[in-house]
């Protein structure tokens, strides 16, 4: 049996003792770091403690897959090489200022968020974004101006053909909004003032024209905005690349 400390005397019978035993400040601190490092092991106690593992495991789990990096692509540099002045088809394409565009407008590649096959143009109209679905989760985007309230049109379709520096017609209904334009009634001739710009891209519904492309624009400054007559347009530099990498029957999604 313990004997008691000798400053105290012994408790008559039916009594208790309460002893107060004075700890250090190094005892207690040693035994709240010895406290943490339990903690710190997984809140359990063992007989001894192993120091190794309290080392943190910075391997994955099958449950948590890791994403491969986002795909490189030669044509999708820098925006001073992207959008440089070029020579197309005898045309000279000017520079973009490319500075005064927002950066999320310009060509990227992204993570796929679009849930579509490789090959399929997805335009998100409220985001004024195209996406080119690529092989391995990643996307092509660009940024693109839509149509004004009114002038929208969205659904699944298909590209059915395409062409380079195309002839643009207004349609009735545009030239008498605009009688200015009954001069091209006949068609306006491919070049730098046309409205299609560089190239455009034929959207077709169940074997039908439905009026709406995927075309250039000179007018880069309205990129990100709603002013067309219900086109989707590129900058030209984009639109030329996205042409050079459709097969021209590419599905097409247009969402709100």
């Amino acid at each position: 049996m313990r004997e008691l400390p000798q400053s105290l005397t012994p408790p008559s019978s039916g009594e208790t003792v309460e002893t107060e035993v004075p700890l250090s400040r190094r005892a207690m601190l040693s035994g709240m770091g010895a406290m943490a490092l339990l903690g710190m092991a997984g809140c359990s106690t063992t007989d001894t403690l192993d120091l190794p593992q309290l080392q943190i495991d910075d391997t994955t789990t099958g449950s948590v897959p890791i994403r491969p990096a986002i795909s490189v692509d030669k044509n999708i540099t820098g925006p001073d090489v992207m959008y440089a002045a070029l020579t197309d088809n005898g045309f000279q394409v000017p520079a973009v200022p490319y500075q005064k565009i927002k950066p999320e407008f310009r060509r990227q590649i992204v993570v796929d968020k679009t849930g579509e096959a490789p090959g399929t143009i997805v335009v998100h109209l409220q985001e004024r974004m195209l996406y080119l679905v690529q092989p391995g989760g990643d996307a092509i985007r660009y940024g693109v101006g839509i149509g004004k309230d009114g002038f929208r049109w969205s659904g699944r379709a298909n590209i059915q053909y395409g062409k380079e520096w195309p002839v643009w017609t207004p349609p009735p209904e545009m030239v008498k909004r605009k009688p200015e334009l009954v001069k091209w009634q006949g068609g306006q001739p491919g070049g730098l003032t046309n409205p299609l710009g560089a190239r455009a891209l034929y959207i077709y519904q169940n074997g039908k024209d439905t009026g709406y492309r995927i075309h250039g624009s000179p007018e880069w400054w309205t990129i990100g905005q709603a002013m067309s007559s219900g086109c989707v347009r590129l900058i030209n530099q984009d639109i030329i690349d996205l042409y050079n990498r459709v097969s021209k029957k590419n599905p097409v999604v247009v969402v709100v």
